[in-house]
């Protein structure tokens, strides 16, 4: 892969987000951070790709300057998140250069840092479970994993320090249960908060001067549930005769 030439210029990064409802493509120059962002429920595949074309044109730069594609993931929507990641790949295949996978999770507990508390980024998960990962803040201002990322029952959630933000869809879904769960302990940021592709492109950035780049093939989707939906039976309806 031949990657950006060693030229001295500012590191180009583009980052997708398609994870959730929210649909947000970002361009990343050396720390300027430019972003469109739509809340697009099943529109992601039409979408995406013209707010590419757009901040490109904007910020005056050809695909084939960028240095590597950044993409949410998951865990979120089996389609945003696989569409995500496809899309991702293509562009990267057609460039010969590397890919930046981010975790989801990571994203959207990156737009509650300002807040300086360690983060517990939960998403709706649906069928009574939610997508859950906890994060500390490094010196950078840039969230780190504190352990893995997993899917539960919002009762079992655990906090992860005294006081920490709480930020994502599952928090608004599964509001009392939380709030009864963490009392003072819990710091709202953003019930309703979706994860954007600037924060993304902000850890991405930190990743790709790490040399934490793969080859667009090995960028593989995050699901964390290979379940998708409940049966008849789990939903107390009849099975069809």
């Amino acid at each position: 892969m031949n990657g950006a030439e060693c030229d001295n210029r500012p590191m180009r990064l583009l980052a997708i987000e398609t994870a959730t409802e929210a649909c947000s493509v970002a361009l990343w120059v050396d720390g300027d951070v430019r972003e469109r962002f739509d809340l697009a429920p099943r529109r992601h595949a039409t979408v995406v790709l013209p707010m590419a074309g757009a901040l490109l044109a904007e910020a005056g730069i050809s695909r084939r300057q960028l240095d590597a594609i950044a993409v949410g993931r998951g865990p979120g929507a089996f389609t945003g998140v696989r569409l995500g990641v496809a899309i991702a790949q293509g562009i990267a295949l057609a460039l010969d250069r590397p890919v930046l996978p981010v975790s989801t999770l990571a994203v959207l507990a990156q737009g509650a840092a300002a807040v300086g508390l360690p983060v517990l980024a939960l998403i709706d998960a649906r069928m009574g479970e939610v997508y859950a990962g906890a994060f500390d803040l490094g010196a950078d201002g840039l969230v780190l994993p504190r352990g893995a990322e997993t899917v539960l029952p919002p009762q079992q959630v655990m906090a992860p320090a005294d006081r920490f933000a709480g930020v994502g869809t599952g928090f608004g879904a599964y509001d009392d249960a939380l709030r009864t769960r963490f009392g003072d302990a819990l710091v709202p940021v953003g019930p309703q908060t979706l994860p954007r592709a600037a924060d993304l492109a902000r850890l991405a950035a930190r990743d790709f001067a790490a040399g934490h780049a793969v080859d667009p093939l090995h960028a593989q989707p995050v699901y964390l549930r290979d379940k998708v939906a409940l049966t008849l039976a789990e939903q107390g309806k009849p099975s069809p005769a």
